[in-house]
């Protein structure tokens, strides 16, 4: 649970710093709330941050260019930093497979919506 409020803040940080990404720090603390507590799984889906920022993906697979634009950049920094700061090859090499394969998911399997995007959809009607 504290873990999910710990994502929850920094998600909510996220809406107002641009880079800190959003999405995936919700996504954290919706899996968190899940695992800890029914209570607060409800309460948290029940939420306008949820709707706006979760709803689509979560039912639908699906983000805006920027959504995924954000994330997989700040993931590449991140990745990024670890790829300089190793030394192994080996390392270097896995932390390259990650990101192809990282590029290849987000392309493929999650749909991409446009940018302003509600969160309504063809199933809610």
């Amino acid at each position: 649970m504290i873990c999910g409020f710990i994502a929850l803040g920094a998600g909510i940080l996220g809406i107002i710093l641009p880079l800190i990404p959003t999405t995936p720090l919700l996504l954290l603390a919706s899996f968190c709330f899940v695992k800890g507590s029914e209570r607060f799984e409800r309460w948290f889906k029940g939420t306008k941050l949820y709707k706006k920022h979760l709803e689509s993906f979560v039912r639908e697979r699906a983000m805006t260019l920027r959504q995924k634009l954000t994330i997989l950049l700040f993931a590449d920094a991140m990745i990024a930093i670890a790829f300089i700061l190793v030394n192994s090859w080996i390392a270097r090499v896995v932390l390259l497979l990650i990101v192809v394969y990282k590029y290849y998911y987000f392309i493929y399997n999650i749909k991409t919506v446009p940018g302003g995007y509600s969160g309504t959809s063809k199933y809610n009607h």
